[in-house]
């Protein structure tokens, strides 16, 4: 997967939560980010599991920045990516941590372009009442697994913060967004007719 990520080389990384679920697997997580070109900025935020396995959230932020990734928890960042103005929006995750969007967007800076990044989908729901006048182009968010185990579309199980949303485009009612089925699983330790995903996108 690295080797698909440097060869693309994309001009932001973003991590959506979850990366990992204990404290001491915060060193493998290391060793796969230093596999990524070092030079390809990366923001990341909190999924539900950092906070349900009581990872060392200093510790996992000292190890993204080391890699020349930021972890945004109601946070923002402006950046200035081929003379495009950009606002990235770190949403602390809902359901462990404590998301709070208009904290997430206090003095933000007016850009042509606002990307909000949410590790449970249904927060969404919450961002379209707060946004007030302010523009969202995109939320990415994770969390489902895109159901993680399916059977002829059927999902016998969501997890909580899911709300009304599964995978991929949701684009009515609300700020555009995307949910990766993401790489990794929960509770059981398979997956299947969820296939795993790295998503690639222009904006």
């Amino acid at each position: 997967m690295q080797k698909k990520i440097n060869s693309i080389k994309p001009d932001l990384i973003f991590i959506t939560g979850d990366s990992v679920d204990k404290t001491e697997k915060i060193k493998p997580l290391n060793k796969f980010l230093e596999l990524i070109d070092n030079s390809i900025k990366k923001y990341a935020i909190t999924g539900n599991w950092e906070y349900w396995g009581n990872v060392n959230l200093t510790k996992l932020k000292s190890i993204y920045s080391k890699n020349n990734c930021e972890l945004l928890i109601n946070e923002n960042r402006t950046i200035l990516i081929k003379n495009r103005e950009i606002s990235i929006i770190g949403i602390d995750d809902f359901v462990g941590g404590n998301a709070d969007f208009r904290k997430a967007v206090e003095n933000i800076k007016e850009t042509e372009t606002n990307i909000i990044l949410s590790h449970c989908p249904e927060y969404r729901d919450i961002i379209t009442k707060q946004k007030g006048s302010l523009n969202i182009d995109l939320v990415l968010s994770g969390h489902t697994h895109g159901g993680q185990i399916t059977f002829l579309g059927i999902v016998p199980f969501k997890p909580q913060g899911s709300g009304k949303y599964l995978k991929g485009w949701y684009k009515e009612s609300g700020p555009k967004m995307y949910i990766s089925k993401g790489i990794g699983t929960s509770i059981l330790p398979i997956r299947f007719g969820a296939r795993a995903e790295m998503v690639e996108m222009e904006i």
